[in-house]
Order: structure tokens, then C-alpha cells, then sequence
């Protein structure tokens, strides 16, 4: 009776670990409602961070984050990955807590701009109001298909910004890495919402 029960508890398990490992079809768990609000959340946010950068092209001339591309490395900014979310490799668990721990790292680094310029100050508030919904949404969504790890990602290391220069130049940066972010995350939740 015991091997019964114990074969049964090894088969239980090898089941377990095969289903955690295989990619999951598009829209497995994921309600529409999520991924229709998903979508529109992104486009806000796409929106928030072009008025960022017209912003800071109009005002302070910083309007080609090429030219800045040295900088990153030295002030530090960070990149985020998405490598459980290619469509080759979909891991819904693993893309989803990729994609709120990226929104979390930019909400940290939003936050070091802050005091960037008294013209982006409101642009730049609506820009972390708007992802930290998104990031709320995303981490609901984990925790109603039990998929929430038990603690929410941490920020990680945050440049600081130590000038008006920097923040600037730091601003245009993580606007252009955010956009990209931003564009990732649409194809995965377009990829996600086909049938």
C-alpha cells in the first residue's frame, strides 16, 4: 500500500514539474477583462512617456537618447529583461513577474528623477501614478490565479541622480528604456489576447 501511494505521489509530482515547465497557450488563466485593461494601461503609459520626451527635447535640447548612450552606463541605468516572455518560450508565471518587477524598477527610477523640471513635474507624476496601476493590475492578476510569489519584487539598485544635468539626461534615458519596455510588453499581451 505504501509503494501504491508512494508511486502515485512521484507520478503526482513528475506531472507537477512537466506542466510548470511547458510554455502555456496564449490566453491560459488570463482573463480578457486583464488583457484589454493591460493593453490600454501600456498605451497611457506610451503616452506619458512621449509627452516626457517632447518635453525634454522642447526644453532642455535633449531629444536623442544616442547621444546620451555613455551616460547610461555611468549613471547607472539599469536594463530590464524579458526573457520568459519571448513568444518562443512563454512562461505565463515567470513573463508576468518579469513584467512587474520591470514596472517596479521604472517606478523606482521615475522617482529619482524627481525634481527633474517644475514643466515635467506633472508629466512626470501621472507617469508613476499610471504604473503603479499597471503594476497593481499585473500583481492582482498573479495573486486571483495563485501565481504570486509570496513577496513582491524590490526596486533593486536605483541611480541617483546628483544634478540638474543628470536627471535630465537620466530622464531621457529611462524614457527611451521604458518605451522599449513598453513595446516588449505589448507583444507579449497581444501574443497573450490572440485565440
Amino acid at each position: 500500500m505504501k509503494l501504491i501511494a508512494l508511486q502515485l505521489l512521484l507520478w503526482h509530482s513528475a506531472l507537477w514539474t512537466v506542466r510548470e515547465a511547458t510554455p502555456l497557450g496564449p490566453a491560459r488563466n488570463l482573463p480578457e477583462t486583464f488583457l484589454l485593461k493591460c493593453l490600454e494601461q501600456v498605451r497611457k503609459i506610451q503616452a506619458d512617456v512621449v509627452a516626457m520626451q517632447e518635453r525634454l527635447c522642447a526644453t532642455h535640447k535633449l531629444c536623442h537618447p544616442e547621444e546620451l548612450v555613455l551616460l547610461r552606463h555611468s549613471l547607472g541605468i539599469p536594463q530590464v529583461p524579458l526573457g520568459s516572455c519571448s513568444s518562443q518560450a512563454l512562461q505565463l508565471t515567470s513573463c508576468l513577474g518579469q513584467l512587474h518587477g520591470g514596472l517596479f524598477l521604472y517606478q523606482g527610477l521615475l522617482q529619482a528623477l524627481a525634481g527633474i523640471s517644475p514643466e515635467l513635474g506633472p508629466t512626470l507624476d501621472m507617469l508613476q501614478l499610471d504604473i503603479t496601476d499597471f503594476a497593481t493590475n499585473i500583481w492582482q492578476q498573479m495573486e486571483d490565479l495563485g501565481m504570486a510569489p509570496g513577496v513582491q519584487a524590490t526596486q533593486g539598485t536605483v541611480p541617483t541622480f546628483t544634478s540638474a544635468f543628470q536627471r535630465r539626461a537620466g530622464g531621457v534615458l529611462v524614457a527611451s528604456s521604458l518605451q522599449s519596455f513598453l513595446q516588449l510588453a505589448l507583444r507579449v499581451l497581444r501574443h497573450l489576447a490572440e485565440p
